[in-house]
């Protein structure tokens, strides 16, 4: 559940830095728009967990990168999120890692796994992709844990494109995760 502060304010990272400490309580900042979101339903977490466990698993066996949940990736003052899950390999992450452990740049996959309310189906949707899309991210992924289905976006032409919709018995591949593949059903909770 988000919460979208508008009254013509364009916030930034310092300003988030202000802000008391608030367990549970997660700042993000798109083109200068904040969106606060509260502690996600359980079975969102456990999508996250699913998805990161198996782009782990494919990342130990490949070392081809590395899978994270809920990292920080500064793209600049005015644009600061922090997906669900992201996989970014060796040599994005040796360039993007800054010292404090966050990324300053696209990382090459991001995740993010729907919620309840529509204001945060259009963050997911609508500002995020468009930020994605514009920051270089080469696929994302947004997961629906209630509706068990899996829309992928890819890079053509210099812009991020839904080309499929996955369901529960779909395999997932991707280009750019040589030999990773599962049904999209194992992202999901019982």
């Amino acid at each position: 559940m988000s919460q979208m502060l508008t009254a013509g304010v364009r916030w930034t990272i310092h300003d988030v830095e202000l802000f008391a400490e608030n367990e549970g309580t997660r700042y993000e900042i798109v083109d200068g728009e904040l969106f606060i979101t509260r502690a996600p339903h359980f079975k969102h977490q456990q999508t996250c967990g699913r998805i990161f466990q198996q782009l782990n698993i494919w990342s130990d066996s490949t070392g081809l990168g590395e899978a994270v949940i809920n990292p920080g990736v500064l793209f600049s003052e005015s644009d600061n999120v922090i997906p669900d899950v992201v996989w970014a390999t060796k040599e994005t992450l040796a360039v993007m890692l800054d010292e404090e452990g966050h990324l300053t740049g696209a990382p090459d996959l991001i995740v993010e796994v729907l919620s309840a309310s529509k204001s945060d189906e259009r963050r997911d949707k609508e500002a995020k992709l468009k930020l994605y899309s514009s920051r270089g991210v080469k696929e994302y992924w947004i997961a629906d844990w209630r509706s068990r289905k899996l829309e992928v976006y890819r890079r053509e032409q210099n812009q991020l494109k839904l080309v499929e919709t996955l369901f529960s018995s779909d395999n997932i591949i991707s280009p750019l995760l040589p030999g990773f593949s599962c049904t999209v059903d194992q992202f999901f909770p019982i």
